[in-house]
C-alpha cells in the first residue's frame, strides 16, 4: 500500500491557487496500488479523488483521504480499419496526450488542445472546446469501485456523457477512481473549423487547407490570448457551463433579446454564451474582493491574490443572480466546489 501523508497542504494541486490542506493523502501511481487501499480500508470513512485540480474550488481542509492521481502511461491499443484506439493513463496530462496523439500521426483531438487537467478528468467533465466533445472521440474507460476493490470498463453509453457531465459527476459520483482511458481517433479525419474563431486564426496564418496540428496550433494560440496561464494567474478556466433553453425558453429568450448569441441545437431548444451574459451584466475586468473577472474573457474567474474558496463562492454567487435578475437566466458553475465538510456542494 502507498504511504498515507497527514496534513498535506494543497495549494499547488489546484490551478486556481487556493489554500487548502488534505487531512490525509496518498498518491496512487498505479491500479495495485488503489486496490491495496481498499483492500486495507483506507477509503471507508471519505475520499476525494484528485486529477490536475483545474476543475476544483476548495472551500476548506479535506477531511477524508485525498487520493493523487499519477497513473502513466500511453500506448497504441489497436489499429481498427476506421479508428486508431490509444490508451492514456489517468494522471497524464492531458495536452501533452493530445500532442503526442498528434505527433504519431493519429488526428481527432486537436480542437480540445491546451485544455488544463488530466486524462482522468476529461470524461468526468467531458470536455470540449471549438466544436468538438471528447465524447466524440471516446472509445472506453478502465475504473476501480473505490468501494469492493473490482475494476470494471465503461462504455460511452455507461459514461452517460451530456454536455460537461456525465455519471460520475451525478448519479456515480465518488464511487469509482479512473485509471485509464481509450479514444478512438478516425483514420478519415476532416478538420472541425465550424467555431470562427479557429477558421480566422488559420486564414490569418496563411493556411487554407490545415492539417490536424495547424488546427491545433490555432486552437492553442487562440486560447492563450483569451485566457491566463494558470501559473501567473489562478484560475480554473471557463467558470460557468454555457447555459442549454428548452425550446419555449428559447423562443421567449430570442424574442427578449434579439441580438443576443443563441445557438439553435435543431430542436428548438438554444445554447447560449455565458460570457456574453456575464460582459453585459457589465462584470468583465471587475473585481469583487480578491476574485476577479478576467479582462479578456468574462468567462474566467481569477485569483487576485488570497483569494480563498468562500471568495470565489461568493463571486460566483454575485454573477450568477446579476444574470438571473437581467436575463432570467440560471448560470451553473463547472468547477466542483469541495472542502469543509468532506463532501461536494454544488455553487
Amino acid at each position: 500500500m502507498p504511504p498515507i501523508q497527514t496534513n498535506v497542504p494543497l495549494q499547488s494541486l489546484n490551478t486556481f491557487g487556493l489554500p487548502a490542506v488534505a487531512r490525509r493523502f496518498v498518491r496512487v501511481d498505479g491500479l495495485a496500488q488503489a486496490q491495496a487501499l481498499v483492500a486495507a480500508g483506507a477509503l471507508a470513512n471519505g475520499r476525494l479523488v484528485l486529477g490536475g485540480g483545474s476543475n476544483t474550488i476548495f472551500e476548506g481542509p479535506i477531511e477524508g483521504l485525498l487520493l493523487h492521481v499519477g497513473i502513466r502511461g500511453r500506448r497504441l491499443v489497436e489499429a481498427r480499419e476506421t479508428a486508431w484506439v490509444v490508451e492514456a493513463g489517468a494522471g497524464e496530462n492531458w495536452h501533452d496526450f493530445v500532442r503526442w496523439t498528434l505527433d504519431q500521426g493519429w488526428p481527432g483531438l486537436e480542437n480540445l488542445s491546451l485544455i488544463p487537467g488530466t486524462v482522468g478528468a476529461a470524461p468526468i467533465q467531458n470536455i470540449g472546446a471549438y466544436g468538438v466533445e471528447m465524447a466524440a472521440r471516446f472509445d472506453s474507460l478502465e475504473a476501480l469501485d473505490m468501494d469492493t476493490g473490482r475494476s470494471r470498463r465503461f462504455d460511452a453509453a455507461d459514461c452517460a456523457f451530456g454536455y460537461r457531465d456525465s455519471c460520475f459527476k451525478r448519479a456515480e459520483r465518488g464511487r469509482w477512481l479512473i485509471t485509464s482511458v481509450r479514444f478512438a481517433l478516425p483514420r478519415k479525419w476532416t478538420p472541425v473549423l465550424d467555431y470562427a474563431d479557429v477558421a480566422g486564426e488559420l486564414r490569418a496564418c496563411g493556411v487554407a487547407r490545415p492539417t490536424a496540428i495547424q488546427v491545433a496550433d490555432a486552437v492553442s494560440a487562440i486560447r492563450r490570448r483569451k485566457l491566463p496561464d494558470p501559473s501567473q494567474l489562478g484560475n480554473a478556466g471557463s467558470f460557468f457551463k454555457n447555459p442549454v433553453l428548452d425550446p419555449r425558453s428559447a423562443a421567449a429568450f430570442r424574442q427578449a433579446h434579439p441580438t443576443a448569441p443563441c445557438h439553435d441545437l435543431g430542436d428548438g431548444s438554444a445554447k447560449l454564451a455565458a460570457g456574453w451574459l456575464i460582459d453585459q451584466c457589465g462584470w468583465k475586468g471587475r473585481a469583487i474582493g480578491p476574485v476577479g473577472v478576467y479582462a479578456r474573457q468574462a468567462l474566467v474567474l481569477v485569483n487576485l491574490g488570497g483569494a480563498t474558496g468562500t471568495d470565489v463562492r461568493e463571486a460566483a454567487a454575485a454573477i450568477q443572480a446579476s444574470v438571473a435578475a437581467t436575463y432570467g437566466v440560471a448560470l451553473e458553475p463547472e468547477p466542483v466546489f469541495v472542502g469543509g465538510d468532506g463532501g461536494h456542494r454544488p455553487a
